[in-house]
């Protein structure tokens, strides 16, 4: 039995080491390509398996894009945490600073797989932006918590926190285009950005008095 067992650890070890090549080779076809141009010939030969091999886990091109598109999302959530309120917490702000550090650092070190959801994001089909926005939802409503405990804490001025967080969520989406579709980072590291979004969240653009 334990024999037995321990041939369906390898074999699902091993279908998962496949399919995570496949996905790693589709990601530079996507990224070189675009979705639409991409094809799943292009995927096999990238990936150096049989048609039938790419079968075996994915039924089609717009599937493969939906397992890209929630492995980027997975490891983006991973990088939110919680603003933490307690007597011993870091300050608001440096947490702030921390937490959106912690996205766009995420999507320049997965520099492909951001350029291909940050290219193909309007063109996605239904299921894929209801992933996307369902993550982008999270952020927002960890944007609005974090807005809401400053203010609590008397760091920020009563405010319409819903609309203040998607202004700035647009402002991380908008950055990280620039960080993954240019040569931007080479003269803006992830440390400097996240401190201007948090900085012109917490203080705008106003004259200090």
């Amino acid at each position: 039995m334990r024999v037995e067992m321990s041939k369906a650890a390898r074999a699902t070890r091993q279908r998962d080491k496949r399919r995570a090549h496949i996905l790693r080779a589709a990601t530079g076809v996507f990224a070189e390509k675009g979705f639409h141009q991409t094809r799943i010939s292009d995927v096999i030969a990238a990936a150096g398996i049989a048609r039938g091999t790419f079968y075996l886990y994915f039924d089609s091109k717009g599937e493969l894009f939906l397992g890209l598109l929630r492995e980027l999302l997975v490891r983006l959530r991973s990088s939110v945490i919680g603003v933490d309120t307690g007597p011993d917490a870091a300050p608001l702000k440096g947490q702030l600073v921390d937490a959106v550090g912690r996205i766009l650092q995420a999507a320049v070190d997965d520099r492909a797989l951001a350029t291909i959801v940050v290219r193909e994001a309007m063109s996605l089909d239904a299921e894929a932006r209801e992933i996307l926005e369902t993550f982008y939802s999270s952020v927002r409503q960890f944007i609005e918590e974090s807005l809401a405990n400053g203010r609590s804490l008397g760091m920020i001025r009563a405010l319409d926190e819903e609309l203040a967080a998607s202004c700035i969520l647009g402002s991380v989406k908008q950055l990280i285009e620039e960080l993954v579709m240019s040569d931007f980072e080479k003269s803006l590291n992830v440390k400097r950005a996240a401190v201007a979004i948090v900085e012109f969240g917490l203080h705008g653009i106003g004259a200090e008095h």
